[in-house]
């Protein structure tokens, strides 16, 4: 598995996670539960992994919709 994705924002994990399923792509959220320790404010980030054989289409697909991936400057 490869990070595709890390972020605060929980809204764009179940954004990315929704294009990649959409295309086939299986993706695996990380860290989403991580509020129960935090609180809830949202310091800890939250990661999407894919197969590494889906990572360059799943970095196309993110890519596609202005979503920056892991790497990305």
């Amino acid at each position: 598995m490869k990070e595709l994705l890390c972020t605060n924002d929980p809204t764009l994990v179940a954004f990315a996670t929704a294009l990649l399923q959409g295309e086939g792509i299986d993706c695996f959220p990380l860290d989403v539960h991580m509020s129960v320790l935090e609180g809830s404010i949202g310091i800890l980030p939250r990661r999407v992994m894919v197969r590494d054989a889906d990572l360059a289409r799943a970095q196309v697909v993110l890519r596609d919709n202005d979503i920056p991936v892991v790497g990305d400057p």
